[in-house]
């Protein structure tokens, strides 16, 4: 908490809860004061708006700020600049690795610049739970879990030293050892207060639980009440020491919720359908608030599903205000002692929601039929394009289509209209007709149908196909938390197993809990054995597919889907399906419910239609349907109720923080500052402060910038700086074979986050990228210019920078959509990339770019690179860098190949005054080391 607090508005109360007595700034005494309506604002902004009560001190935070949030505008464009201070950080270890090395380096660059080191810590409580870094080596057996905690151990126990040298050197930093739980669930089931709780001046104070997180989907905390959401590790760090986070008063959406969900329905289908809607509406930078009757029909759990999905329909934050349900859950998790203060402290704060109670006022409002949600998966290739079960054969086939496109373009079009279209219904898994039995209408049809022949070391034989289910996985924070869905999927797998069925030999299959939670309740549900029946086994506690930690396919399907340069398809219970993502030689990836993941390991393609097609055959030959394996809602409901048991939160988090015994035998370094090791393949000194001065060298204009990427829509942040496998001829993997490390040793791209040598050749090196300086070509290449030699993006930019040449990537829509990941601001940063132009920015990456000093422009409304007839080879000149402010029209003067010249005007993206201070200081976190400085 601040140590200086003006209470302008004499706020200041107390609150007695079971003879205790806590002191909190009172909305009520602020509403009587008659500034705004308060019972017209959301609840999302009323924890704003006490945020802001509390932390008032003239200075970050003034009583016009106070003021102005109280008289929030719903329908105004948000112009408006406020302070949010979290009252935690939750980090994950792919984020927090970097994390804590550039806290690291900044103490060895304070004590450098005279200043004092120890100035470098956490001031808010900060909670790191490492869930990333499992892969999916081993599966289908009942070692696999085994396995890959051993795997993972061996190849990250330099990373997992250096964290345990941060729990050590850092105060207010706790660590979760690996093979817990995936950090969001263990904020959920443990982590989360919802009414927190405080020291200062010997008082105790009690205030909402609010949060930034180091990875997107930190939003499912949302679920419980707590508003939280994703920001990039650079703000995080920058909140870790104290600095407030820079964000305009934003627009809120009110997404009512009516009925309840029908029969054969999960809450991964509502969550799909949610995100459709939302990304259809346009809610990027504004928070969504659930209200409505049909909170009261859905879990604690199923609310969190759907809170966790708020990066991809796009928001801020989607918020479910707290109620009886979340009191509920916190006796479920084993966190009885909290409720009296939450239910006492909400209520007097009017925080607390009651079905009866007056709607807040909305900028605009969404409304659904919970009834009308049909079973659904998304893809093949983003998280917002919803296909209904019934569909998925159709898309796949489009997929297919467009994959192959330039080898079809002589085909019929009638024919090739009928092909896709198809709905004949299929009996038979397509890789189990022999190849001759139905021979193909034309050569181009034979592309479309192609089956590449396949022997497995134990003899089966079949044949792979477009669409050929090779992974399917139950992952990710977003369903692994729920159990009605993993209840539902352990209930179609006994099913599946009592009819007789089995996966198809094809499919690597894994089972990744989000805590060992759910390991009990399976179990003493006595649904497990069913799973690992059917070769679910647990591989790992983590994110495991859903981050891209899928593993390598086996061999023999491996070659034949490079032989056949097949689109094949994994199927997961995940929340990004982004190309390049869950695996290289995975073309189309499908977010689907836990039940409908094991479904489709069943069947073993999604050229299929599930709602008619069999599964597959009993042992007399009998085809088994869908309809045949679906539990009921009533089994499902009787199986949660009688197996989720308070005993086994208790049990799972009882001593959380201790880890295994490869944890707790670790050799940690000790010390305030950290001694680098030059030998190091995984921890480098960052070289974000080499050099740095007490004060910042004046901006500049941008000269004779070359582009260094043209790009199209929806370019992720997995497109920038990929978090999975690479291969030994990649720009990483060439760098790490001449340090001696075997491809084998490789890791990830998550796992070297680290070593900034690795990240910068990483940068823009997804397999899928398609940058249109070299068209018709994927991955991380372009032409240096003007000689239009093509190359890897890495050596164009070193060339560059030798050249002194500064460097634009110019894009399309969405630039950035994704994880909350630094390194997709910090690798371009080291590229040596000065500003991006796009049609539109994702929210935390627009604010990553700002926080590593790398300008953000926007094409002004309805122009893009195409419009104005962009190639790519000309050169940039940005002006007017000396006078920045916030939103303000900067011009692009762009010369052409031959000589001529075009004038753009774009909108700066950097929004608020504050981040124009990070821009002039080369980004946050010098920024924050200087003011350290001060004082």
């Amino acid at each position: 908490m601040s140590n200086k607090n003006l209470n302008s508005f004499q706020t200041a109360s107390t609150l007695t809860v079971n003879g205790k007595t806590y002191h909190y700034h009172s909305l009520k005494k602020f509403a009587d004061q008659k500034i705004g309506d308060l019972s017209k604002l959301p609840f999302s902004l009323k924890i704003l708006l006490e945020n802001l009560l509390r932390h008032e001190d003239g200075v970050a935070v003034k009583k016009k700020d106070v003021e102005a949030l109280a008289k929030w505008n719903a329908k105004a464009e948000p112009d408006t600049e406020i302070q949010f201070m979290p009252a935690r950080v939750l980090l994950q270890d792919f984020t927090g690795v970097p994390a804590v090395a550039d806290l690291a380096a900044m103490r060895a660059a304070i004590k450098k610049l005279g200043g004092d080191a120890n100035r470098i810590n956490p001031l808010q409580p900060a909670d790191l739970v490492i869930d990333h870094s499992v892969q999916v080596d081993a599966y289908g057996a009942s070692s696999a879990f085994k396995e890959n905690a051993q795997l993972e151990f061996e190849r990250n126990e330099e990373r997992y030293q250096f964290l345990r040298w941060g729990q050590n050197a850092f105060r207010n930093f706790r660590v979760v050892p690996p093979d817990t739980g995936i950090v969001h669930q263990v904020n959920l089931e443990y982590l989360a207060h919802v009414a927190m709780t405080g020291e200062m001046d010997g008082k105790t104070w009690v205030y909402p639980d609010t949060l930034v997180g180091t990875d997107s989907h930190t939003t499912m905390i949302n679920g419980l009440g707590c508003l939280g959401w994703g920001v990039g590790g650079i703000e995080a760090e920058a909140a870790l020491l104290g600095q407030p986070s820079s964000m305009l008063i934003p627009q809120v959406v009110g997404f009512k919720l009516k009925g309840k969900l029908a029969a054969g329905t999960t809450a991964t289908d509502l969550v799909l359908t949610v995100t459709q809607m939302l990304r259809k509406k346009g809610v990027v930078g504004k928070f969504v608030e659930f209200f409505g009757p049909g909170l009261a029909t859905l879990s604690l759990a199923d609310r969190a599903t759907i809170a966790n999905m708020a990066p991809e329909y796009g928001a801020t934050a989607g918020l479910f205000p707290v109620d009886q349900v979340t009191t509920d859950y916190m006796r479920l998790t084993n966190r009885e002692e909290k409720v009296a203060l939450i239910e006492a402290y909400y209520k007097e704060q009017g925080l607390w929601y009651t079905a009866n109670q007056a709607e807040p006022s909305y900028s605009d409002t969404l409304e659904l039929e919970l009834g009308a949600v049909e079973p659904s998966l998304a893809g093949p290739a983003r998280p917002q394009d919803r296909v209904p079960l019934g569909e998925v054969r159709t898309s796949i086939r489009k997929a297919v289509a467009t994959y192959i496109q330039d080898k079809t373009k002589s085909t019929d079009k009638d024919a090739f209209a009928k092909w896709v279209a198809d709905a004949t219904a299929t009996t038979v898994a397509p890789e189990l007709v022999h190849a001759a039995e139905k021979p193909p209408a034309s050569d181009a049809l034979a592309l479309l149908e192609k089956k590449v022949p396949v022997q497995q070391p134990d003899g089966s034989a079949y044949h792979l196909t477009h669409g050929s289910v090779v992974i399917a996985a139950i992952t990710s924070c977003t369903n692994t938390s729920n159990p009605s869905v993993l209840i539902a999927a352990g209930l179609l797998a006994k099913k599946a197993v009592q009819h007789g069925i089995q996966v198809k030999p094809w499919v690597k299959t894994s089972l990744a809990p989000g805590s060992k939670v759910v390991t009990d309740y399976l179990s003493e549900s006595g649904l497990l054995p069913y799973l690992e029946g059917i070769r679910f086994h647990v591989v790992g506690y983590g994110c495991t597919t859903c981050i891209g930690n899928s593993g390598p396919l086996p061999d023999h399907v491996a070659q034949a889907v490079v032989k056949g340069d097949l689109a094949v398809a994994s199927v997961l219970s995940g929340n990004r399906n982004f190309e390049g993502r869950v695996n290289p030689h995975v073309r189309a990836n499908y977010l689907a419910s836990p039940p409908l993941v094991v479904a489709y390991a069943l069947a073993g393609n999604v050229n299929m239609n599930l709602t008619k097609d069999p599964l597959g055959h009993d042992p007399s030959g009998r085809p088994v349907f869908l309809k045949d394996l679906w539990p009921s809602q009533e089994e499902v409901e009787e199986h949660v109720r009688k197996f989720v048991t308070n005993n086994q939160f208790k049990k799972s988090y009882s001593d959380v923080f201790a880890g295994d015994k490869n944890w707790q035998g670790l050799k940690v370094p000790t010390g305030d500052l950290y001694k680098w090791e030059a030998s190091s393949t995984y921890i480098k000194e960052p070289p974000f402060f080499e050099g740095l001065q007490a004060q910042p060298t004046p901006v500049a204009d941008i000269k004779k910038a070359r582009v260094l990427a043209l790009l199209g829509d929806s370019i992720t942040t997995d497109h920038i700086s990929p978090a999975g496998s690479f291969n030994k001829s990649s720009p990483a993997g060439q760098y790490l074979l001449g340090l001696g490390v075997k491809p084998e040793d490789f890791n990830s791209y998550g796992a070297r986050r680290g070593n900034h040598e690795v990240m910068v050749r990483g940068t823009f090196a997804n397999v899928r990228l398609k940058n249109q300086l070299v068209p018709g070509v994927e991955g991380g290449v372009t032409k240096h210019l003007p000689e239009g030699k093509q190359m890897s993006i890495y050596e164009a930019s070193m060339k560059y920078q030798a050249e002194g040449t500064p460097l634009v990537v110019i894009a399309g829509k969405e630039y950035g959509t994704g994880s909350s990941r630094d390194w997709a601001a910090k690798g371009p940063k080291l590229l040596g990339i000065r500003a991006v132009i796009a049609e539109s920015f994702e929210r935390i990456h627009r604010s990553n770019l700002v926080g590593m000093g790398i300008l953000p422009l926007q094409f002004q409304g309805g122009e893009t690179a195409q419009s104005l007839g962009l190639t790519g080879t000309e050169t940039y000149d940005i002006e007017g860098l000396t006078q920045l402010s916030p939103g303000q029209k900067v011009v692009v003067k762009v010369k052409a190949t031959d000589g001529s010249t075009k004038q753009l005007t774009t909108i700066c993206r950097i929004d608020t005054p504050n981040e124009i201070e990070y821009y002039k200081n080369g980004g946050i976190l010098s920024f924050v080391l200087r003011q350290a400085l001060k004082h």
